[in-house]
């Protein structure tokens, strides 16, 4: 899903060497990690006007002009934003750059693979390559500054995270990953501690 990085990475030993710099990360702890949590929205939580979407029945197209059904305007705008969205009928809306809107029998990355909670991880490949495995050593701070609850910390302490897809062009960059966490849990799940963006959190990678 995101985007190229400006600064050129390694493989193997190294995690990733700047061309802007920056000495190389090597295996094993890396601070100053900024982190995006993303989520299947759930149609059942949201109830905007009405929104036709059109796109492709399977994720074999590109930007297909079937008619995919009509969705709460806001549930559309969730999928757009996380990438994927369980319908009132049990299928999935999803989005990806490559692709636009499909519809699917499960939460899935713009690659076709299946989203799996407190598992799923996407960075750009020159900071962390597809199947770089990692956890979250220290959670950092809230992007408004408060300290992360403490029970939220833990489980994303205690996940292992492995990275399956790559930013949109232009929402990525060094040192950014978004983890994936599952389905919202209610109409109120964008005013919770779950949604959020934390900072100057630490990896530890491999």
């Amino acid at each position: 899903m995101l985007a190229r990085a400006w600064c050129a990475v390694s493989t193997a030993v190294l995690i990733a060497v700047s061309a802007c710099g920056d000495r190389p990360l090597k295996r094993g702890d890396s601070a100053g990690w900024t982190v995006t949590i993303f989520y299947t929205a759930v149609q059942a939580h949201h109830s905007g006007f009405p929104a036709k979407v059109t796109g492709c029945r399977s994720i074999d197209c590109e930007y297909g002009g079937d008619d995919l059904g009509t969705y709460p305007a806001d549930f559309v705008a969730a999928v757009h934003d996380q990438g994927t969205g369980r319908t009132a009928s049990g299928r999935y809306l999803n989005w990806s750059y490559d692709v636009g809107y499909w519809l699917d029998d499960a939460p899935r990355d713009g690659s076709g693979r299946r989203l799996r909670p407190f598992e799923s991880a996407v960075a750009d490949r020159d900071v962390l390559a597809a199947a770089t495995r990692f956890t979250i050593s220290d959670c950092g701070r809230a992007d408004d500054g408060r300290t992360l609850p403490a029970e939220i910390c833990a489980k994303l302490r205690a996940a292992r995270w492995t990275v399956v897809d790559e930013f949109t062009p232009g929402l990525g960059g060094r040192r950014k990953t978004d983890v994936y966490i599952g389905e919202e849990t209610g109409s109120d799940f964008t005013d919770g501690p779950w949604y959020t963006t934390f900072e100057e959190a630490a990896l530890h990678v491999g």
